[in-house]
Protein backbone atom coordinates (compact mmCIF):
# COMPACT_ATOMS: atom_id res chain seq x y z
CA UNK A 1 0.00 0.00 0.00
CA UNK A 2 3.07 2.68 0.55
CA UNK A 3 4.65 1.85 -2.48
CA UNK A 4 1.53 2.35 -4.52
CA UNK A 5 1.11 5.74 -2.32
CA UNK A 6 5.02 6.71 -3.45
CA UNK A 7 4.53 5.73 -6.94
CA UNK A 8 1.15 7.59 -7.45
CA UNK A 9 3.23 10.87 -5.58
CA UNK A 10 5.87 10.83 -8.05
CA UNK A 11 4.07 10.62 -10.95
CA UNK A 12 2.13 13.55 -9.86
CA UNK A 13 5.45 15.42 -9.14
CA UNK A 14 6.58 14.15 -12.67
CA UNK A 15 4.70 16.95 -14.87
CA UNK A 16 5.65 19.83 -12.79
CA UNK A 17 9.43 18.52 -13.40
CA UNK A 18 9.06 18.30 -16.74
CA UNK A 19 7.64 21.62 -16.82
CA UNK A 20 9.97 22.99 -14.82
CA UNK A 21 12.81 22.21 -16.82
CA UNK A 22 10.54 23.59 -19.90
CA UNK A 23 10.73 26.65 -18.47
CA UNK A 24 14.00 26.47 -17.39
CA UNK A 25 15.24 25.66 -21.21
CA UNK A 26 13.46 28.83 -22.64
CA UNK A 27 14.53 30.73 -20.10
CA UNK A 28 18.00 29.94 -21.24
CA UNK A 29 17.25 30.25 -24.93
CA UNK A 30 15.95 33.67 -24.23
CA UNK A 31 19.22 34.50 -22.09
CA UNK A 32 21.89 33.54 -24.81
CA UNK A 33 19.96 35.33 -27.60
CA UNK A 34 19.90 38.66 -25.50
CA UNK A 35 23.78 37.91 -24.79
CA UNK A 36 24.02 37.39 -28.63
CA UNK A 37 21.85 40.32 -29.53
CA UNK A 38 23.82 42.79 -26.69
CA UNK A 39 27.49 41.39 -28.65
CA UNK A 40 26.37 42.14 -31.80
CA UNK A 41 25.35 45.76 -30.49
CA UNK A 42 29.01 46.20 -29.02
CA UNK A 43 30.47 45.00 -32.15
CA UNK A 44 28.96 46.93 -34.22
CA UNK A 45 29.39 50.25 -32.40
CA UNK A 46 33.06 49.36 -31.76
CA UNK A 47 33.31 49.41 -35.82
CA UNK A 48 32.06 52.72 -36.23
CA UNK A 49 34.37 53.95 -33.81
CA UNK A 50 37.33 52.57 -35.39
CA UNK A 51 35.85 54.11 -38.59
CA UNK A 52 35.35 57.60 -36.56
CA UNK A 53 39.08 57.21 -35.73
CA UNK A 54 39.87 56.56 -39.59
CA UNK A 55 38.17 59.48 -41.13
CA UNK A 56 39.29 61.70 -38.14
CA UNK A 57 43.21 61.44 -38.97
CA UNK A 58 41.78 61.78 -43.00
CA UNK A 59 40.24 65.22 -41.63
CA UNK A 60 43.71 65.80 -39.92
CA UNK A 61 46.17 65.27 -42.61
CA UNK A 62 43.59 67.25 -45.01
CA UNK A 63 44.29 70.37 -42.59
CA UNK A 64 48.01 69.53 -42.20
CA UNK A 65 48.20 69.60 -46.41
CA UNK A 66 45.41 71.67 -46.91
CA UNK A 67 47.97 74.47 -48.29
CA UNK A 68 50.71 71.93 -49.96
CA UNK A 69 49.46 72.83 -53.47
CA UNK A 70 53.31 73.24 -54.93
CA UNK A 71 52.09 75.63 -57.25
CA UNK A 72 49.18 73.68 -58.67
CA UNK A 73 45.29 74.36 -58.53
CA UNK A 74 43.35 75.45 -55.90
CA UNK A 75 39.94 73.91 -54.75
CA UNK A 76 38.39 77.05 -55.52
CA UNK A 77 39.73 76.65 -59.27
CA UNK A 78 38.97 72.63 -59.56
CA UNK A 79 35.70 72.35 -57.67
CA UNK A 80 32.00 72.99 -59.02
CA UNK A 81 30.53 74.19 -55.33
CA UNK A 82 26.75 73.81 -57.23
CA UNK A 83 28.09 70.13 -58.22
CA UNK A 84 28.88 69.52 -54.99
CA UNK A 85 26.12 70.73 -53.29
CA UNK A 86 23.36 68.54 -55.83
CA UNK A 87 25.92 65.35 -54.03
CA UNK A 88 24.85 66.84 -51.10
CA UNK A 89 21.32 66.77 -51.30
CA UNK A 90 21.16 63.06 -52.87
CA UNK A 91 23.10 61.77 -49.95
CA UNK A 92 21.28 63.35 -47.08
CA UNK A 93 17.92 62.72 -48.99
CA UNK A 94 19.00 59.37 -49.41
CA UNK A 95 19.27 59.22 -45.29
CA UNK A 96 15.58 60.65 -45.43
CA UNK A 97 14.56 57.86 -47.16
CA UNK A 98 16.12 55.11 -45.35
CA UNK A 99 14.90 56.58 -41.99
CA UNK A 100 10.90 56.10 -43.78
CA UNK A 101 12.37 52.59 -43.97
CA UNK A 102 13.41 52.14 -40.39
CA UNK A 103 9.96 53.72 -39.37
CA UNK A 104 8.17 51.38 -41.64
CA UNK A 105 10.32 48.14 -40.16
CA UNK A 106 9.48 49.07 -36.29
CA UNK A 107 5.98 49.67 -36.82
CA UNK A 108 4.24 46.20 -35.55
CA UNK A 109 2.47 45.59 -39.06
CA UNK A 110 5.54 46.39 -40.89
CA UNK A 111 4.90 45.77 -44.64
CA UNK A 112 8.09 44.12 -46.07
CA UNK A 113 7.46 45.43 -49.32
CA UNK A 114 6.85 48.91 -48.35
CA UNK A 115 10.26 49.08 -46.59
CA UNK A 116 12.27 47.16 -49.65
CA UNK A 117 10.54 50.07 -51.75
CA UNK A 118 12.32 52.61 -49.42
CA UNK A 119 15.21 51.04 -49.55
CA UNK A 120 15.56 50.60 -53.31
CA UNK A 121 15.10 54.35 -53.25
CA UNK A 122 17.53 54.69 -50.81
CA UNK A 123 19.92 52.94 -52.93
CA UNK A 124 19.47 54.61 -55.93
CA UNK A 125 20.20 58.13 -54.80
CA UNK A 126 22.94 56.39 -53.00
CA UNK A 127 24.26 54.78 -56.34
CA UNK A 128 23.77 58.51 -57.68
CA UNK A 129 25.93 59.86 -55.69
CA UNK A 130 28.58 57.75 -55.98
CA UNK A 131 28.45 58.00 -59.48
CA UNK A 132 28.67 61.93 -59.16
CA UNK A 133 31.85 61.18 -57.24
CA UNK A 134 33.39 58.92 -60.14
CA UNK A 135 32.81 61.60 -62.43
CA UNK A 136 34.23 64.31 -60.12
CA UNK A 137 37.43 62.32 -59.71
CA UNK A 138 37.38 61.38 -63.96
CA UNK A 139 37.24 65.05 -64.69
CA UNK A 140 39.99 66.13 -62.17
CA UNK A 141 42.37 63.29 -63.70
CA UNK A 142 41.39 64.43 -67.21
CA UNK A 143 43.05 67.93 -66.19
CA UNK A 144 45.86 67.11 -64.77
CA UNK A 145 45.04 67.54 -61.19
CA UNK A 146 45.54 64.01 -60.12
CA UNK A 147 46.48 62.98 -56.30
CA UNK A 148 50.01 62.84 -57.82
CA UNK A 149 50.13 66.83 -58.44
CA UNK A 150 49.95 67.96 -54.83
CA UNK A 151 49.66 67.05 -51.45
CA UNK A 152 46.82 68.91 -51.17
CA UNK A 153 45.04 66.81 -53.91
CA UNK A 154 46.53 63.38 -52.17
CA UNK A 155 44.36 64.00 -48.72
CA UNK A 156 41.69 65.12 -50.90
CA UNK A 157 41.46 62.29 -53.00
CA UNK A 158 42.22 59.84 -49.95
CA UNK A 159 39.95 61.41 -47.94
CA UNK A 160 36.67 61.98 -50.08
CA UNK A 161 37.34 58.51 -52.08
CA UNK A 162 37.25 56.55 -48.51
CA UNK A 163 33.60 57.81 -47.49
CA UNK A 164 32.72 57.13 -51.51
CA UNK A 165 33.86 53.32 -50.89
CA UNK A 166 32.31 53.29 -47.57
CA UNK A 167 28.95 54.64 -49.02
CA UNK A 168 29.64 51.75 -51.80
CA UNK A 169 29.90 49.11 -49.60
CA UNK A 170 26.90 50.20 -47.68
CA UNK A 171 24.97 49.98 -51.29
CA UNK A 172 26.33 46.38 -51.17
CA UNK A 173 24.73 45.99 -47.88
CA UNK A 174 21.52 47.57 -48.98
CA UNK A 175 21.42 44.83 -51.99
CA UNK A 176 21.95 41.98 -49.32
CA UNK A 177 19.39 43.28 -47.14
CA UNK A 178 16.85 43.87 -49.73
CA UNK A 179 17.38 39.83 -50.24
CA UNK A 180 17.09 38.83 -46.78
CA UNK A 181 14.09 40.95 -46.52
CA UNK A 182 12.23 38.99 -49.53
CA UNK A 183 13.34 35.65 -47.93
CA UNK A 184 12.81 35.77 -44.41
CA UNK A 185 10.60 38.96 -43.83
CA UNK A 186 11.18 41.26 -40.85
CA UNK A 187 12.03 38.57 -38.06
CA UNK A 188 14.18 39.70 -35.35
CA UNK A 189 17.42 39.06 -37.24
CA UNK A 190 16.72 41.42 -39.80
CA UNK A 191 15.52 43.60 -38.12
CA UNK A 192 18.95 43.61 -36.27
CA UNK A 193 20.56 43.99 -39.34
CA UNK A 194 18.68 46.88 -40.20
CA UNK A 195 18.99 48.73 -37.52
CA UNK A 196 23.13 48.40 -37.87
CA UNK A 197 23.30 49.54 -41.41
CA UNK A 198 20.72 52.51 -40.68
CA UNK A 199 23.70 53.21 -38.06
CA UNK A 200 26.20 52.85 -40.70
CA UNK A 201 24.32 55.01 -43.29
CA UNK A 202 23.75 57.88 -41.36
CA UNK A 203 27.22 57.64 -40.13
CA UNK A 204 28.13 58.21 -43.70
CA UNK A 205 25.86 61.13 -43.79
CA UNK A 206 27.68 63.07 -40.63
CA UNK A 207 30.96 62.04 -42.53
CA UNK A 208 30.12 63.59 -45.52
CA UNK A 209 28.57 67.04 -43.83
CA UNK A 210 31.97 67.04 -42.35
CA UNK A 211 33.64 66.85 -45.72
CA UNK A 212 30.55 69.17 -47.58
CA UNK A 213 31.93 71.35 -45.30
CA UNK A 214 35.86 71.92 -44.67
CA UNK A 215 36.96 70.21 -48.41
CA UNK A 216 34.51 72.12 -50.44
CA UNK A 217 32.75 74.86 -48.84
CA UNK A 218 35.77 76.34 -46.94
CA UNK A 219 37.22 77.03 -50.34
CA UNK A 220 34.17 79.13 -51.77
CA UNK A 221 33.84 81.48 -48.02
Amino acid sequence: MTTTLKLRAEAAQAPHHETHAAHAHDDDHAHHAEQAQTSLKLGFWLYLMSDCLIFASLFATFGVLVNGTAGGPTGRELFDLRFVLGETMLLLTSSLTFGVAMLKVRNGKGNPNEVIRWMVLTFALGAAFVGMEIFEFHELLHEGAGPNRSAYLSAFFMLVGTHGLHVSAGLLWIIVMVNQVQVFGLDGIVRRRLACLSLFWHFLDLVWIGVFTIVYLREFL
